[in-house]
């Protein structure tokens, strides 16, 4: 196979191109601007373009497939190149589903907890020794590539992002996959600039319950609502698998999980958490793994990256930071790190950064969100807002949205003076963000703070 990629350089996209090529496909690739990591882990695998730019001399009659990334425009130069020659374009998604065609497919959906439990599934997948290809959307640890695409192996698991599949695909990504197995973990209103109503995003996850194949499984989360609603729409077609929070304790350095009369001690914590590890486990079942199994073997499970993921630790201080940005999720995380050091001081920052959270009309969603916490502060950049074209917002109005006693600041200096002046004993301080606080470095905060004690 001869497979060329427009836009080479995405997180995506350069993972898909490593596993092509790791499959034996003869990859080439294009993009207008590489960063890291991605530039030295195309250099790696010796794929990386040799030049940045657009070079309409690259699509020949001899390549089978062009793969069209998001970063690309419409009127890209080798797109209409491959155009004109009649050579098979696809997007992302669509090229995964031509490579797992014969696979039984598992597809994790929801607005979030999607790499959390993907990131659980695969866990479990490599500890009992089994074989699976998949593609997680976030970079985990121990993983050199993101996607993995074989011959030999019977499971596919996909992460099902609900965005757009490229610039001429305006398909969500996950109603490409066609799965046989399926989980909603929950929905919360999110990607408003492409789904401008509530209900047109719940359509969305409408339409990817009507994708699974006839007397296919469907993994529900019966906690949310609106996930509950759509489970039942399928009961007559799919088999249904509900799901919610098992019952649990908090412990000192994790949870102990009650389960078929066995109790479990998991590194993890927080009821989202374990809400994620009850669907994940029953993603397990469809594979042939046994609860037993899977949950002794998740009991070795730290974490997905940037999901409550420990930066530092030390007597009586620890600093976690956290990918939470929906205001479901915000509240969530807020909770679960409360609950779980109840006697400690909990100083909770998250930064506004998504196009959904920085616009005036959603920031009433955030209502009482980070109420868990006993200092709460909300940080966003002006500078943000404007490059994504959006009306201004105030902090007046950031302080009204979320209540409380939240303490809104705008400058990324502002956010790092506030952590200094603070008093770290017996404290739990918890970054979340989608971005980094525009620069700041977690690992070197985390020792400075450490320093300090």
């Amino acid at each position: 196979m001869n497979v060329h990629f427009i836009a080479i350089g995405g997180s995506a996209m350069h993972n898909l191109a490593i596993a092509l090529a790791r499959k034996g496909a003869f990859v080439t690739g294009s993009d207008d601007e590489i960063f890291e990591p991605s530039k030295t882990r195309l250099a790696k695998q010796g794929i990386l373009p040799e030049h940045i730019g657009w070079f309409p001399e690259k699509i020949t009659t001899e390549l089978d497939a062009v793969i069209l990334g998001m970063h690309a425009r419409e009127d890209n130069p080798e797109l209409l190149k491959a155009k004109a020659l009649n050579i098979p374009v696809y997007s992302y998604p669509e090229y995964l589903y031509e490579q797992s065609k014969e696979k039984h497919r598992i597809v994790i959906g929801g607005s979030h907890g999607k790499t959390t439990i993907t990131s659980m599934l695969l866990h479990v997948v490599n500890e009992l020794g089994l074989n699976a290809d998949y593609m997680v959307g976030a970079q985990l640890e121990g993983y050199d590539c993101m996607v993995k695409l074989t011959e030999e192996a019977n499971y596919m698991i996909l992460e099902g992002d609900e965005y757009l599949s490229s610039p001429i695909d305006r398909r969500p990504k996950f109603h490409l996959y066609q799965p046989q197995t399926a989980i909603i973990s929950g929905i919360a209103w999110d990607h408003i600039n492409v789904f401008p109503t509530w209900e047109n995003y719940i359509e969305q996850f409408r339409i990817f319950c009507n994708l699974i194949e006839d007397g296919g499984i469907l993994i529900y989360n019966t906690e949310d609502e609106t996930v509950n609603e759509l489970g039942l729409e399928q009961r007559n077609r799919l088999v249904l698998k509900p799901y919610q929070t098992p019952a649990y304790r908090v412990v000192e350095g994790g949870t102990v999980l009650s389960f078929g009369g066995n109790e479990y001690h998991l590194q993890i914590f927080g009821a989202h958490n374990l809400q994620n590890l009850m669907g994940a486990m029953l993603l397990g079942e469809s594979m042939g793994i046994s609860n037993h199994d899977f949950l002794t073997a998740i009991q070795q499970f730290s974490g997905a990256g940037k999901r409550l993921q420990k930066v530092v630790e030390s007597d009586g201080f620890t600093l976690f930071k956290d990918f939470a940005h929906s205001p479901s999720k915000l509240k969530a995380t807020t909770k679960a790190v409360k609950e779980q050091f109840a006697d400690r001081k909990v100083v909770a920052c998250m930064e506004l950064h998504t196009f959904s959270s920085l616009k005036k009309e959603f920031l009433p969603h955030y209502k009482d969100a980070m109420n868990a916490a006993d200092i709460a502060v909300v940080y966003f950049s002006p500078e943000v807002v404007s490059h994504k074209k959006l009306e201004p917002i105030t902090k007046e109005q950031v302080q009204e949205a979320f209540g409380g006693n939240v303490i809104v600041l705008n400058e990324t200096a502002e956010v790092m003076e506030l952590i200094r002046a603070e008093n770290w004993n017996n404290t739990v301080l918890l970054m979340m963000s989608s971005g980094n606080f525009d620069g700041i470095d977690y690992d070197q905060l985390g020792s400075e703070l450490i320093s300090g004690l």
